[in-house]
């Protein structure tokens, strides 16, 4: 996920959550999020927040073996989907809701994780004159809301079409803010597989532009890669 093109993505976040959903779909072949997060966290039997759920792909993940998924985002359009998509999963052990990232509907310590992927960052980008205030109570909610002993998770963007990270340009100071904070960090390659070159164009196009079509690869299979950023930040006990 690469959010550059910030007005075209109100439009989709505000009406276009099917197409949305198709895209991420399509995201990290080989499961390595998923692998990463197991690596660094315990899901198992934890209380968990998202903040910016969107279609819920997180929420799905985590769901399964979380004891309960508190999924939260501005958009009532993407939560609708996503509530869909975790009613077909048989689980009952998840909400969802619309909220701002800083002011989540929980009490002081509801969770054991806080997570947000591809969610802050629009704290950032949608706020170009006061981010660096905007961010800081985002991060101050995601923190509020954990219990002594649990951590905060942020995944976000370090480059589509490309196979090792390259941050884009407006996101560095904000990576930094993270850093900053206290953040660990480390990085997955999240590339996109497609059905068919058609998709491929059609999927592409629509969230990153045409000129994104140009770093997709044709090697046997339809793919367009990419980096994504996980970073941590453990609260203390």
């Amino acid at each position: 996920m690469n959010p550059t093109r910030t007005p075209e993505h109100r439009e989709i976040y505000a009406h276009h959550a099917d197409q949305y959903e198709l895209l991420i779909s399509r995201e990290d072949l080989e499961s390595n999020i998923a692998r990463k997060l197991k690596e660094i966290e315990t899901f198992d039997g934890r209380d968990v927040v998202e903040l910016g759920t969107g279609t819920g792909r997180l929420a799905r993940m985590l769901a399964p073996t979380a004891k309960s998924v508190h999924a939260f985002d501005a958009s009532a359009h993407m939560l609708a989907v996503a509530a869909a998509k975790l009613r077909a999963t048989g689980l009952r052990n998840w909400r969802v809701a619309v909220a701002d990232h800083r002011r989540l509907p929980l009490p002081d310590r509801a969770a054991d994780i806080a997570i947000s992927g591809w969610g802050l960052v629009y704290l950032v980008v949608w706020n170009e004159k006061t981010w660096e205030r905007e961010l800081a109570k985002g991060l101050a909610e995601m923190v509020r809301v954990i219990r002594p002993g649990g951590s905060i998770i942020v995944l976000e963007t370090l480059g589509t079409g490309h196979v090792t990270p390259q941050p884009p340009e407006n996101l560095v100071d904000y990576f930094s803010v993270l850093e900053q904070q206290g953040f660990s960090h480390s990085w997955v390659r999240t590339d996109y597989r497609f059905e068919s070159l058609e998709e491929a164009e059609r999927v592409v196009s629509f969230f990153f532009g045409e000129a994104m079509l140009d770093e997709v690869v044709h090697d046997g299979s339809i793919t367009l890669p990419e980096c994504t950023g996980i970073w941590q930040l453990k609260i203390d006990e």
